[in-house]
């Protein structure tokens, strides 16, 4: 294929074959790295758009390296030693020497190349470009006028107008077709060629190199696919996001700091709270804490967490929290209000399985008294020395029904400090499950005057770390 003519450009020199040699080494090396990198991408979710996306990427990265190597492979070898003697004495034989056959799927088979001979009307294809058009030789090559007829409708203007541009103006093409095969498959061609130009600056003929990108082509358009998906994914999320935080906000207390309850009298609680969300899931989950004062002037004081996040989780959590607090205006125990919570989870139309500790103090007698299911049971933090009170008997909300939940009652003095906090305040992945690392708080409760300085003290601890869910943390400081 004679290349586009000018005297004045020196002829190139060919690489030095060790520098070749290490591209080529460096390409199988990190061709290797990136497939390993798409077999350990395994689909197990097929609807998973961010593994989908990976597997795509990973995928079209391979095709390229392949395609890569087999061009440095060539750019090693060379001409083989037998044509390159031949091309230097017999020009014109060289090129009528029949090609080897590629092999199917290669680089050398998805690349051929093509010149028009205006002069003579002489058209000359490659055999890859038989094979890649699905012409048979025999037949014989498409001149410039019939090669539109393989081209989709829609894509022939876009031919006619790059040949014209390179015949009339001398411009380079450069550009992307679909053509339709006899035996039935489309195919993506990329086309680039220049005029050959006589000894008058005429254009004499146009050369061009046509190669099927049809694989490639399909890589892309899957990665596009699936970073879309991505994008869509991830604006659900975002969407479901703020709808549960905004759900979440409406129904969880509105007060912040210190909240003293009842708000008159000998004997109140010093309270505050705080949640804290997951550092591993975008996800809010269904923790709820919550502090009221009743009407015969005791207080109530519960925690919890549903299981699931988003917005199903928020909206149960909602239900949940509405009726507790309904309930214990009226006046219900806690081991009462905590079956009938239950047997609320167990009717609702869409199950889940929660945990709850509900308290309810007298500040008049100092008594808490309680009701737990499932649930890790609240902190007693007495002369700088903590420990978990002894819980009553109680299964998850939702995991059985006509349970029956066992209430206990204990004496708080003026200055104990009371936790309430969720499991996943202490379910970490960076040390094991448990409220040991509360309980060794114990002193600095003791330094403390505040329940929102107890309560600064434990975000202290467990804020900046990675936890496996949402948690929730109550402090309730007894006062004098």
């Amino acid at each position: 294929m004679p290349p586009h003519l000018s005297a004045d450009r020196p002829a190139p020199q060919p690489p030095e074959r060790d520098a070749v040699d290490v591209l080529i080494d460096q390409t199988l090396r990190l061709r290797g790295n990136v497939d390993a990198v798409r077999r350990d991408t395994v689909l197990m979710d097929e609807d998973d758009p961010q593994l989908l996306w990976q597997r795509a990427l990973c995928e079209l990265a391979v095709h390229h390296l392949d395609d890569l190597g087999a061009h440095l492979g060539q750019l090693k070898e060379g001409l083989p030693p037998g044509d390159a003697e031949q091309l230097a004495e017999d020009p014109e034989a060289a090129q009528e020497k029949p090609f080897d056959e590629p092999q199917p799927g290669s680089l050398l088979s998805r690349v051929g190349s093509a010149e028009w001979n205006l002069l003579t009307d002489e058209v000359s294809w490659s055999e890859e470009l038989f094979q890649i058009f699905g012409r048979s030789p025999q037949a014989g090559p498409l001149s410039l006028d019939e090669l539109p007829s393989m081209l989709f409708p829609e894509d022939q203007p876009l031919l006619t107008s790059l040949v014209t541009a390179c015949l009339v103006d001398g411009k380079p093409i450069d550009g992307e077709f679909r053509i339709l095969r006899a035996d039935g498959p489309m195919r993506t061609l990329h086309m680039m060629g220049e005029p050959v130009l006589d000894a008058d600056g005429c254009t004499a003929s146009m050369w061009a190199v046509l190669r099927d990108v049809s694989e490639l082509r399909r890589s892309q358009r899957v990665v596009g696919r699936t970073r879309e998906s991505i994008r869509r994914h991830q604006h659900m999320a975002q969407t479901e996001r703020r709808m549960a935080v905004e759900l979440q906000e409406t129904v969880l207390p509105p007060w912040r700091g210190s909240l003293r309850l009842p708000q008159q009298g000998p004997g109140a609680l010093d309270v505050a709270s705080h949640y804290l969300p997951s550092d591993s899931s975008t996800l809010i989950g269904g923790d709820w804490y919550d502090a009221l004062e009743l009407p015969d002037g005791r207080t109530l004081l519960t925690v919890g967490d549903l299981t699931g996040h988003g917005i199903p989780a928020t909206t149960a959590m909602a239900m949940l929290l509405g009726a507790l607090r309904g309930m214990a205006v009226a006046g219900i125990e806690p081991g009462a209000l905590m079956g009938h919570l239950n047997q609320l989870l167990q009717s609702s139309a869409q199950p889940a399985l929660g945990s709850a500790v509900c308290c309810r103090f007298d500040p008049a007698t100092g008594t808490l008294a309680w009701s737990q299911a499932g649930h890790p049971a609240p902190l007693l933090f007495r002369d700088g020395a903590g420990r978990p009170l002894p819980p009553p008997d109680g299964v998850l909300l939702g995991a059985a029904s006509g349970v029956a939940y066992e209430q206990d009652e204990v004496h708080l003095l003026p200055g104990d400090v009371l936790v309430l906090h969720t499991d996943g305040l202490t379910r970490r992945s960076d040390r094991g499950a448990g409220p040991e690392a509360l309980l060794g708080l114990a002193p600095r409760f003791a330094e403390a005057r505040t329940a929102q300085e107890c309560v600064r003290t434990v975000v202290e601890e467990f804020g900046g770390t990675e936890r496996l869910d949402d948690a929730c943390v109550l402090v309730a400081r007894i006062g004098a």
